[in-house]
């Protein structure tokens, strides 16, 4: 017997390219759409940003910030494989002939600037303050989460949407459940500017490209933001660089000074001098670096630490200057006012990523431990 996904007949390219590009134009009205799927599961703060509550489990936001110091990171070298893949036939009918797996169909068709596949951190357990880890690459994570991004876009075009999910998102099921999909998780740090002698704060957003990025285009977002893998692939690199901190002050480095990627092996942290000015004002006091939660992006299974660094207004005009108006994933919106109208319109009413959307409200929830 044929599955639902065997059935259907194989998109040519042509219509493949199509559905992904109307993907890319649409993906907070999708990410909205997609949302209703999930009426049982809880959100963080009130955005659509999915999450666990604590019911049958550790709650994945926080109560209170918590210092990213305190942050255990533990790893599983040998963790059972995920249960779906993205090869399964429920993808497969939604891919062009000769695209085994989204990715490969991604890069054939529609290949963003940033596209590699390297060697990422695949989240497996959310035990606050542990967090546990294993090995993955970052096409893993495309080509299940962008796969049913595509799918659902596919059903939504094409008036199918039945408030039902699709086959091959139905068959993730709950995207909160780690065991399901692989979860590779990016950090999305909210960075305050506050100034204590006016009391004034404000902060930096990015609009994320589309043409350059893999997914998330179109939308804005805090920034920085970066997918938590190591900064390179050499040996050793894995084990060195299994440290939040180590990977948000690299995607300072890309996203505010529009530093490259490019680290090298042997990299070394502690004489870089980025890396020094901000761990000696975390260490001073003049910078704190906290952790609010973590959630999942109902339409693209995308998985956010939501972060959020506080910095002395002279301190971030010494490190960061004047933030560079572009980058390789996008254009910076900068100094946007930290006030309550704000962030009610750019939580509520403006097209912005999930979990951008949540680190905001769930930071000026917090704002007077922030502050």
């Amino acid at each position: 017997m044929r599955s639902r996904g065997e059935a259907r007949m194989r998109p040519s390219g042509p219509e493949w390219a199509e559905v992904r590009r109307r993907l890319d134009g649409h993906r907070h009205e999708l990410a909205v759409a997609a949302d209703r799927l999930y009426p049982g599961l809880a959100r963080a703060g009130s955005t659509r940003l999915l999450t666990r509550d604590g019911w049958t489990a550790t709650p994945w936001t926080l109560a209170t910030p918590l210092d990213l110091r305190e942050v255990r990171l533990g790893w599983v070298e040998d963790a059972p494989a995920p249960a779906v893949t993205g090869r399964e036939p429920e993808a497969a009918a939604l891919l062009p002939e000769g695209a085994g797996a989204y990715a490969d169909a991604l890069g054939a068709l529609a290949r963003p600037r940033l596209f590699e596949d390297r060697t990422c951190y695949r989240l497996l357990e959310v035990a606050w303050p542990q967090l546990t880890f294993t090995r993955a690459r970052y096409f893993d994570g495309v080509s299940v989460g962008e796969v049913a991004a595509h799918e659902f876009a596919a059903h939504e075009f094409a008036g199918d949407g039945d408030g039902q999910p699709p086959p091959f998102r139905a068959l993730v099921g709950d995207p909160t459940d780690l065991r399901r999909r692989p979860a590779l998780c990016a950090i999305s740090t909210l960075t305050l500017r506050h100034d204590r002698r006016t009391g004034e704060t404000s902060f930096v957003l990015h609009w994320r490209d589309p043409a350059r990025v893999a997914h998330g285009g179109a939308l804005f977002q805090v920034m920085p933001v970066g997918v938590f893998q190591p900064a390179h692939e050499a040996a050793g690199a894995e084990k060195a660089d299994l440290d939040l901190w180590k990977c948000v002050v690299r995607e300072y480095a890309e996203e505010f000074l529009g530093r490259g990627e490019e680290y090298g092996d042997g990299f070394d942290y502690e004489s870089w001098p980025l890396y020094r000015l901000l761990t000696d004002a975390r260490e001073d006091g003049r910078a704190r670096s906290l952790v609010l939660g973590v959630g999942v992006d109902p339409l693209t299974f995308a998985t956010d630490f939501l972060t959020v660094t506080v910095l002395e207004a002279e301190t971030f005009d010494a490190v960061f200057g004047e933030v560079a108006a572009s980058n390789s994933e996008g254009q910076v919106v900068g100094r946007v006012p930290f006030d309550a109208e704000t962030v009610r319109r750019y939580v509520r009413d403006e097209p912005m990523q999930a979990a951008g959307a949540a680190v905001l409200d769930l930071a000026w929830r917090h704002r007077e431990a922030l502050l």
